[in-house]
């Protein structure tokens, strides 16, 4: 199996770098075949000289530069689109899912679940640095109001890592329609509309004190686009042999 990590990047210049040299270092302990894709969505600081530097020495590692910021969305949706893997994983740039998680999900695709997203909710979990009390709160009502607006089934969607097979990849972020942080609760509404099999898999997390998350402003936005998900969907259709 080729394995694709997407990074989605804007301006992650403290930690870019590090990160990929972490992933690189795990796959090819364990991979023959993979591929790092980073998006950089429009960075001004240092992110993409520091990802062309290693790309230059590592033909693994590959940039994708979207000129200007468009969302993490956007990112993720380009990654996961132009990569060749049979398993599509994306991850955030500060590593708060270690990469090691990977290998555990893969395991999930072997017993035949086409989608697999660490929660950090879910049995087994570990928070080694947790949110401040704001932060943590807010995600919590987030949760609940996804599973009361649009997606029931799932303790969390807003976790920065996840599984996707090729198959499942292609047909569901050809649907995406949302570029902000709401997208991750799109993208699995879609899974589970098409009849993809999903599953939650507990992940060790840690904080980080450098994301992009804007909780008032964005979970205002979030909240609204909640309803425009099932609206943009509703003629999704199960695919038969998903």
């Amino acid at each position: 199996m080729k394995i694709s990590i997407i990074i989605p990047a804007y301006n992650e210049g403290n930690s870019i770098k590090s990160a990929i040299k972490v992933i690189d270092e795990f796959l090819k302990a364990g991979a023959e075949n993979y591929e790092i894709i980073v998006v950089d969505d429009g960075s001004k600081d240092k992110s993409t000289q520091l990802v062309q530097q290693l790309a230059g020495k590592n033909d693994k590692i590959i940039l994708l530069k979207n000129g200007a910021n468009r969302g993490k969305g956007y990112s993720v949706k380009r990654g996961m689109l132009q990569a060749t893997g049979d398993i599509r994983v994306f991850a955030d740039a500060d590593m708060s899912t270690p990469i090691e998680t990977l290998t555990g999900m893969i395991e999930f695709v072997k017993n035949g679940y086409d989608v697999v997203i660490g929660s950090r909710r879910t049995q087994g979990a570990v928070i080694e640095i947790r949110q401040n009390f704001l932060r943590e709160n807010m995600g919590r009502v987030f949760n609940m109001l996804v599973r009361l607006i649009v997606l029931r089934g799932f303790s969390d969607t807003q976790c920065g890592f996840k599984l996707f097979t090729k198959k499942a990849a292609e047909n569901i972020f050809k649907l995406q329609k949302f570029d902000n942080f709401v997208f991750d609760v799109e993208i699995l509404y879609i899974a589970k509309k098409l009849g993809f099999k999903i599953i939650e898999a507990p992940v060790k997390w840690y904080n980080s004190t450098d994301s992009k998350v804007r909780p008032f402003r964005d979970s205002l936005s979030m909240f609204l686009d909640l309803f425009k998900i099932r609206f943009f969907h509703r003629k999704i259709r199960k695919m038969a042999d998903a």
